[in-house]
């Protein structure tokens, strides 16, 4: 069975700084129309680094949740912006390293039911000491946990992120083989 929904008109009802808003006329496979309503985001970065059996994380507040958060170094792709790029960037900006080497270990799709938002996520195999230079208007802080520290804070639901509950649980797979 044929699954694709084809396109008619694209409708722009905000652009923003990080994202438009969309709904667009669509043809469902059967022939009948449709809307689909969606956020149309220009996909993010981030990157897992382990030190010493410790996953290094920044703590920041996020305003839509209106609490602290811990997450893996990340932020959005630039226009047209190379993900592995924005992923070493975004680790120095936020935690002072420069990445030596990055394997791309998955893309995720955090939230498919609105949003075409894509999540590269990187794995840094080693590094070297730069300097933090955080955005304007960017407060973050490193933090290093253990690995098994950070897999009981998932578990308790003190690491909420998507995000970094993946990559975290990756990196425990990868571990295990």
């Amino acid at each position: 069975m044929n699954l694709v929904e084809k396109t008619v008109k694209k409708n722009v009802v905000f652009r923003g700084k990080i994202l438009v808003l969309r709904y667009d006329d669509a043809v469902l496979p059967d022939g009948k129309p449709c809307t689909r309503e969606f956020i149309d985001h220009p996909g993010g970065a981030g990157v897992l680094f382990v030190r010493d059996g410790k996953v290094l994380l920044v703590r920041q507040y996020r305003y839509v949740y209106g609490e602290e958060t811990l997450e893996i170094p990340a932020g959005k792709l630039g226009a047209g912006e190379d993900p592995a790029k924005a992923a070493a960037r975004e680790l120095e900006e936020e935690s002072g390293l420069e990445a030596e080497s990055l394997e791309h270990w998955f893309t995720l799709y955090p939230t498919p039911g609105y949003t075409n938002e894509k999540l590269y996520i990187y794995y840094a195999e080693s590094v070297k000491q730069g300097h933090v230079h955080p955005d304007e208007g960017e407060f973050v802080n490193s933090e290093y946990y253990p690995v098994e520290e950070a897999m009981q804070m998932i578990r308790d639901g003190r690491i909420r992120d998507a995000k970094t509950i993946a990559a975290i649980q990756r990196y425990l797979l990868e571990k295990k083989q």
